[in-house]
């Protein structure tokens, strides 16, 4: 029975596995934007056959990760300084905008934005670039989810996983000339102008935090 015949009944924890390591891989660096994914060198490495690869390939790509070029195969997915600018805007937008929507609400949750923080602190204690990219994601989604509106969420989702490894190589950047509390503090700051329910407050805090050099 070739590969090909399997594809779609692989086992969800290896395809889970194959993926968690490929992304690993991706956002700390090993492999880098552009780089060709030789479909044989990793079925080698993982002891697997093509179907579940191929399913944690196409996983990587709905997250931006990779990119599947016709004829050409797979490679890591690469972005232009023009998409890069194009996407943080769009950020930009539809986080003030979430923003600005979720401070008209009384009953305003920050439950998620602080765990994403306690779990942004224990990565940065731990000096865990991954876990804290993981958790940067994590607090940006949170913050459009205030908002309760949930096409606002899908739209917002796909620009962020876009912006997944430019920020994570954003974050090492920073690393090698600040402390990574900085960006512990920078999140927390944003976090008590939100608690402040101050609308004005919020959205300045929010463009200090979108500066584009080593933001999260």
């Amino acid at each position: 029975m070739s590969d090909d015949i399997v594809v779609g009944i692989a086992p969800p924890s290896l395809v889970e596995t194959v993926t968690g390591r490929l992304r690993e891989d991706i956002l700390s660096g090993e492999l880098a934007p552009g780089d060709r994914i030789v479909e044989e060198q990793l079925t080698r490495r993982f002891g697997i056959s093509r179907a579940p690869l191929r399913e944690a390939l196409r996983l990587l790509g709905q997250q931006g990760l990779v990119e599947h070029l016709p004829r050409r195969g797979v490679r890591v997915a690469t972005v232009s300084e023009a998409e890069v600018d194009e996407l943080f805007e769009l950020r930009d937008v539809l986080e003030r905008h979430a923003i600005t929507v979720a401070l008209r609400r009384v009953d305003l949750d920050l439950a998620e934005l602080n765990a994403a923080l306690e779990m942004l602190a224990g990565a940065v204690d731990a000096g865990d670039s991954l876990v804290a990219a993981a958790a940067h994601r994590r607090f940006h989604l949170a913050l459009v989810g205030l908002a309760g509106r949930w096409h606002l969420r899908s739209a917002y989702e796909p620009v962020v996983a876009k912006l997944q490894l430019y920020m994570a190589t954003n974050l090492q950047r920073e690393a090698t000339v600040r402390s990574p509390v900085e960006g512990l503090r920078r999140h927390r700051r944003l976090r008590d102008a939100l608690a402040t329910h101050d609308l004005d407050v919020a959205l300045r805090e929010l463009s200090d935090h979108g500066a584009r050099q080593f933001l999260g």
